[in-house]
């Protein structure tokens, strides 16, 4: 996936920023262009490490799905009213990560988590649920969700970062875009009325307590 270059990279420091951080889609630095005959991922040296990236795959592979359905169920509520196209457009950049992971999943021959089939009704249930509370429960879904998956995807280029941050750049790269989309539409979500919805903070917790299970669960099975 390309992504913008009219501003200069920034500092491997910049990498990781808080979850709070403010980016605009279109104005994104990118990291350091690679030179590397493979792909996203580097050929493994040994089982450990294939082993740590498989998990890394599988588990973001099933946040992506997940997110897909959240955001199916919304729409199945609320595509004909006027939040509509603003939930379109926040699922058809989901569509494209759940694209990309599938396509270097294939590449690196590494199975998806067995829960897949379990995601997909959940994912729809939680997106169609907290739509049918109107439009503020859609968002406020929207931003509790999109929180865990960018924390998530914070301890993610974290790790990579200590481990070896020239060795993991093509997965740096795709995991810091996909992070920052994220954040953009937990941004959405709170620009638009997210926290008006009565008992907000108790659905708020209530979902990421049910994302960080998932997430959980996804690396191992």
């Amino acid at each position: 996936m390309q992504r913008a270059a009219h501003t200069a990279p920034r500092a491997w420091s910049q990498i990781v920023g808080p979850a709070t951080t403010r980016q605009c889609l279109k104005c994104r630095a990118s990291l350091r262009p690679s030179t590397r005959a493979y792909g996203v991922l580097p050929p493994p040296r040994d089982g450990e490490e294939k082993d740590m990236l498989d998990r890394i795959l599988r588990v973001d592979h099933a946040g992506e799905y997940g997110a897909n359905r959240i955001y199916a169920g919304q729409m199945a509520v609320l595509g004909r009213s006027r939040v509509g196209p603003l939930i379109q457009e926040m699922w058809d950049q989901e569509k494209k990560h759940l694209e990309k992971f599938n396509e270097i999943l294939a590449e690196n021959r590494v199975r998806p988590t067995a829960l897949l089939p379990l995601w997909n009704i959940a994912g729809f249930a939680l997106g169609a649920s907290s739509a049918l509370l109107g439009k503020e429960g859609a968002m406020a879904c929207t931003v509790a969700v999109e929180e865990s998956i960018s924390e998530h995807y914070n301890s993610q280029i974290r790790a990579l970062m200590e481990k070896d941050p020239e060795r993991y750049i093509e997965l740096l790269n795709v995991i810091k875009e996909f992070r920052d989309d994220e954040m953009e539409h937990h941004d959405t979500g709170l620009a638009h009325d997210a926290e008006t919805l009565p008992g907000y903070w108790l659905l708020k917790n209530a979902i990421q307590l049910g994302c960080r299970a998932a997430i959980y669960v996804s690396q191992r099975v």
